[in-house]
């Protein structure tokens, strides 16, 4: 799969997720619902993995 074909995916299940649930919930709701639709897209994720620190020059 292409970085576009991910992209398409992701786009697509993230408007899915808004449409089906609407504004005004909190940002907790909106990601376990796209979790779980980036899931039933068959892609692999992970929930809030850490990222290293960056070192300044």
């Amino acid at each position: 799969m292409t970085e576009n074909e991910i992209s398409n995916k992701i786009i697509g299940c993230a408007i899915e997720v808004h449409k089906q649930l609407g504004p005004g919930l909190l940002e907790s709701a909106y990601q376990e619902c796209l979790f779980h639709e980036l899931i039933e897209a068959g892609l692999n994720v992970k929930k809030e993995v850490s990222m290293p620190k960056c070192i300044r020059i």
